[in-house]
């Protein structure tokens, strides 16, 4: 079993990625509208998806751990994770960025706190 210093190091890590993920997009929020093409009121989708989706699938995703285990629900959920940002980077357009971006943030809360 590994050291508790290194569990604790880990979970703090990890801890501090899921909040780095909801800052990400705030300070460029005012620059979105010219990086996207498209209105202001388009773009502060993006972290309004992220809010509606977070506040959703946190119950769901624990309530899933309690039924299939948390391990097997967080890897899940990194594996989304990873897709949604890879998917967010790569998107153009104002809807695949902010239902990406709300995908991959989204997934890093309930893996954060499972």
């Amino acid at each position: 079993m590994p050291p508790q210093g290194a569990i604790v190091a880990v979970l703090a890590t990890a801890g501090l990625a899921s909040s780095f993920m909801y800052t990400l997009v705030v300070p460029i929020q005012g620059k979105l509208p010219e990086l996207l093409n498209a209105s202001r009121e388009d773009t502060a989708w993006v972290v309004t998806a992220t809010l509606l989706a977070a506040a959703a699938i946190t119950p769901i995703a624990g309530r899933l751990g309690d039924m299939y285990g948390k391990r097997r629900i967080v890897l899940i959920l990194l594996a989304v994770l990873v897709l949604g940002s890879v998917i967010a980077a790569l998107s153009l357009t104002t809807p695949g960025t902010a239902g990406c971006a709300s995908i991959h943030r989204t997934t890093s809360t309930p893996a954060a706190s499972t």
